[in-house]
C-alpha cells in the first residue's frame, strides 16, 4: 500500500491551492490554472482504475461545490480520471504501469512525464472549458483559454510534482 497519508495530503493541498489561491488569481482573461488535476496525475500507476475514478469523483465534487460550477469540474475530472490508464499505458508501456510506482519525473524520466502530464492536463482543460463556455460563437476565445490554461496547468503540475517526488529523486541520485 502507497503512503496514504502522502496522498490524503496532495489531495487536500491541490483542493485548497486551488480554491483559495489559484482560483483568485487573475492572470489576464484566458488563463484559468487547474492544478488539483496533479493529484490524479500523481496517483500511484497500480491503483485500481475503481479508486481513481472515485478519486477524481471526489475531488471533481469537491471543486464544484467550492467553485460553485455545477458539475464542470466533475465532469472533466472523471473524464480525466477514467482516460489515465490508457495514457500511462500509451506513454509509459503496460509493462511498466504493472510494476507500480509513481509516475514521477524520477521514475519514468523528463520526457514521459512531461508527455503524460500534458495529455493529461490538456484533456482536463479541453474538456472543462467547452462546457464552461457552452457557446459555440466563442470557439476562438474558448480555443485560446484552453492551450493558455493548459500551458501554465502543465508548468504547475511539473513544480508539484518535482515538490511531492522530491524523495523519489534524492534517494535516486
Amino acid at each position: 500500500m502507497y503512503d496514504a497519508l502522502k496522498y490524503i495530503l496532495l489531495f487536500v493541498l491541490t483542493l485548497l491551492l486551488q480554491l483559495f489561491f489559484f482560483n483568485a488569481l487573475q492572470l489576464g482573461p484566458y488563463v484559468t490554472p487547474l492544478v488539483y488535476i496533479a493529484f490524479i496525475v500523481l496517483l500511484p500507476m497500480k491503483m485500481p482504475p475503481l479508486y481513481v475514478l472515485l478519486s477524481g469523483l471526489l475531488m471533481g465534487v469537491l471543486m464544484d461545490i467550492g467553485m460553485g460550477t455545477a458539475g464542470l469540474n466533475t465532469i472533466a475530472t472523471l473524464l480525466t480520471a477514467y482516460a489515465r490508464i490508457w495514457i500511462l499505458n500509451l506513454i509509459v508501456g503496460k509493462e511498466y504501469v504493472s510494476e507500480g510506482g509513481i509516475p514521477g519525473i524520477a521514475s519514468i524520466g523528463r520526457k514521459k512525464f512531461l508527455r503524460y502530464a500534458g495529455i493529461m492536463t490538456l484533456l482536463q482543460c479541453a474538456v472543462f472549458f467547452p462546457f464552461e463556455t457552452m457557446n459555440g460563437n466563442l470557439f476562438l476565445h474558448t480555443l485560446l483559454r484552453i492551450i493558455a490554461s493548459w500551458a501554465i496547468t502543465l508548468l504547475f503540475v511539473w513544480l508539484i510534482a518535482l515538490v511531492f517526488t522530491h524523495n523519489n529523486i534524492r534517494s535516486q541520485n
